[in-house]
């Protein structure tokens, strides 16, 4: 599973994907008879993009060796590799947008199709190399490097490594070879999160004049306190678990969230498991049991509701 690096540097990324406002694109002019290329143009339809089919091994790990092979989830592609003594992990997504204060002006080297920039992220760069291609329209495809060398030295091979992987995510959208998923009937990557969270019994929860507002990928869904995502992980062997909402849960804290957490095998891939998470946000000075009871309640309500 992610490092406690590695889920700070996505969750800042899924708020500002999930509750930001539109802000202009940062892209090179056209020139003369060329469009500039917008994200949908450049990866389709966003809820079955393939991120991992933007990930070239052969350039992003170099002559380094892949840990396993890269885990394909619904809104990113996460590939771990060792290079010397170091271990490093590659995340490409999610798509984003909207304004953020941590994303500056980045001068990338290498080619781009017409209309597309790159962009740096300041956010937890102490342990992590964060690059943003940036399409005409201001969506933003993530790349984020961290490693278990969090030395100020090794955030060379950090940037080289996210550089690397921009680039080819880059030659993969400009020869138009950028895949698909490949979802069976009962997936959860084909359940649009936010219909769960829009009935009445999340009103306590979640606030009741809130309304579910998406994420770009169309797998993470935000309703006023309450957020609920759908991804792919590694089959690991669980801790406690409970039944809650017809299905057995792992009810875990950190911080001010309580998150419930429940599994689903992935038919022909062992090794792989679908989860769905539910996360309840307490309220200052509310205390941690208070945040599970309501987290508790929202797993009832949302999910007997997946297939």
């Amino acid at each position: 599973m992610p490092s406690k690096r590695l889920s700070a540097v996505l969750c800042g990324l899924f708020l500002a994907a999930a509750c930001s406002t539109p802000e202009p694109a940062v892209a090179p002019s056209t020139t003369a008879g060329e469009e500039a290329l917008t994200a949908s143009e450049a990866l389709g339809e966003y809820s079955s993009l393939d991120y991992c089919s933007l990930v070239d091994q052969r350039k992003v790990i170099g002559g380094g060796n892949a840990v396993k092979p890269p885990l394909s989830s619904f809104e990113s592609c996460r590939l771990e590799f060792v290079e010397g003594a170091n271990r490093y992990t590659v995340t490409t997504g999610p798509i984003t947008s909207g304004q953020d204060p941590n994303n500056q002006p980045y001068e990338y080297g290498g080619p781009l199709p017409e209309g597309v920039s790159v962009q740096q992220s300041t956010f937890n760069e102490d342990t992590a190399c964060t690059r943003l291609l940036t399409f005409a329209d201001g969506i933003r495809l993530s790349v984020a490097v961290t490693s278990d060398n969090t030395s100020p030295a090794d955030r060379t091979a950090r940037c080289r490594i996210a550089d690397a992987t921009v680039g080819s995510a880059a030659g993969v959208i400009g020869a138009r070879q950028v895949g698909r998923l490949n979802l069976d009937q009962r997936s959860w990557g084909r359940v649009a999160p936010c219909a769960p969270l829009d009935q009445h019994e999340l009103d306590a929860a979640a606030g009741a004049e809130t309304k579910p507002a998406p994420a770009l990928s169309g797998h993470s869904c935000i309703r006023g306190k309450v957020s609920f995502s759908l991804s792919v992980g590694a089959d690991t062997t669980p801790g406690a678990t409970e039944a809650l909402g017809g299905r057995q849960v792992q009810v875990t804290t950190s911080g001010a969230f309580c998150q419930v957490t429940t599994h689903r095998p992935i038919p022909g891939t062992p090794e792989r498991v679908e989860q769905a998470t539910l996360s309840v946000v307490g309220v200052d000075g509310a205390p941690e049991d208070a945040t599970c009871a309501a987290a508790r309640e929202v797993a009832v309500a949302v999910f007997p509701k997946l297939p």
